[in-house]
């Protein structure tokens, strides 16, 4: 069984930042696509960002471009997702992620493994 860890989230102001962190294996890092979804309450989850396995190929979802970032670091077997300019809309539960392919298609369907998730809270 393939694990994903989530670990970062917490209460921050609007316009702060958080890192969250997704700690699994070198396969998983290898082989498949990595990917943070998040759900708000009373909403459908929905794809954030994905790093593909080469790690060559990012995808950011319209609302996050330009303040999330996505990477991994293969020697640690852990993907981050650096959020800054945080907004209120941006509260959620983040789960990080594996695909069933090594790129990324940003669709719950495609997705083979979830982690637990951590709550993100921006509030003032």
């Amino acid at each position: 069984q393939l694990q994903l860890v989530e670990s970062g989230g917490g209460l921050v102001q609007p316009g702060g930042s958080l890192r969250l962190s997704c700690a699994t294996s070198e396969f998983a890092l290898n082989y498949y696509a990595i990917g943070w979804f998040r759900q708000a309450p009373g909403k459908e989850r929905e794809g954030v960002s994905c790093i593909s396995s080469s790690g060559h190929v990012t995808n950011y979802a319209d609302s996050v471009k330009g303040r999330f970032t996505i990477s991994k670091d293969n020697a640690k077997n852990t993907v981050y997702l650096q959020m800054n300019s945080l907004k209120p809309e941006d509260t959620a539960i983040y789960y990080c992620a594996a695909e069933t392919d090594d790129y990324c298609s940003g669709y719950v369907s495609n997705v083979g493994y979830w982690g637990q998730g951590t709550q993100v809270t921006v509030s003032s």
